[in-house]
């Protein structure tokens, strides 16, 4: 098939740090201008505004795939891809068991909305989103796939946040194929200090905050067909592992 347009990284209202006008029918409808043909919602720890994202998805014919920003305990932050809505909203449960219990403060991190179909506000998260979980980097790319997801290192050539700006090395027991990178720019240089990336599928998309920051379609990529499980065997070169009961 053709190639697909993708931006596999972007945060709603529902991120403290997301303006308010990226709510999941505004996010979906400005990927539906721009071009592009598939997305993925991924909010700090939480996949909340995922039904919604995937219901105006429907609407506007683009392809929303069901995702987190997961950030661990050494603060790596990870990008975490489903197959399946369940299977996203089952790992935001036990993501958020394993967030630090700090409320958020809205006047200093911003708000946490949960909108529904209708991009009306039903719920407002009360621990502080962005903050780190317990789930160590090693731990996180076995406990995705148990919710038989696939899992990837985000914007690793980022100065904070990234694996490689916080712990500065790539773990020798690592198994990611797939790595974001924020500017391919900065590709020949983290390949020659980091071999292990000569071997994985590199991505960049944009890590909106903002609807003007979502990705111009500039990037492709080329599964066996449109669907999410076809999607994320691309990303990763493996097919997505059922999930454990």
């Amino acid at each position: 098939m053709n190639g697909l347009y993708y931006d596999l990284h972007l945060h709603s209202c529902l991120s403290p740090c997301g303006d308010d006008d990226m709510t999941p029918a505004n996010i979906v409808g400005m990927a539906a201008v721009k071009g592009l043909d598939v997305i993925a919602l991924t909010d700090h720890n939480s996949c909340k505004n995922c039904p919604a994202a995937i219901h105006h998805g429907q609407q506007y014919g683009v392809i929303v795939i069901p995702g987190m920003e997961l950030c661990t305990i050494e603060e790596v932050h990870i990008i975490c891809l489903f197959p399946e809505l369940d299977a996203a909203l089952a790992f935001d449960q036990y993501v958020y068991s394993r967030l630090q219990a700090v409320e958020n403060d809205e006047c200093i991190f911003g708000k946490q909305q949960v909108m529904d179909e209708h991009d009306i506000v039903v719920e407002t998260v009360k621990n502080l989103l962005i903050n780190a979980t317990n789930i160590t980097f090693d731990e996180a790319f076995l406990l995705v796939a148990s919710y038989g997801g696939i899992a990837y290192p985000a914007h690793i050539d980022k100065p904070s946040t990234s694996l490689l700006s916080n712990l500065g090395f790539v773990p020798p027991d690592s198994t990611f194929t797939c790595a974001e990178i924020h500017d391919f720019k900065n590709l020949h240089t983290i390949q020659k200090q980091h071999p292990y990336f000569l071997n994985c599928h590199m991505i960049s998309s944009s890590d909106a905050h903002y609807l003007e920051d979502i990705n111009e379609p500039s990037y492709q990529i080329f599964p066996a067909s449109s669907k999410i499980p076809d999607i994320l065997h691309t990303l990763s070169g493996k097919a997505c592992p059922p999930r454990q009961a």
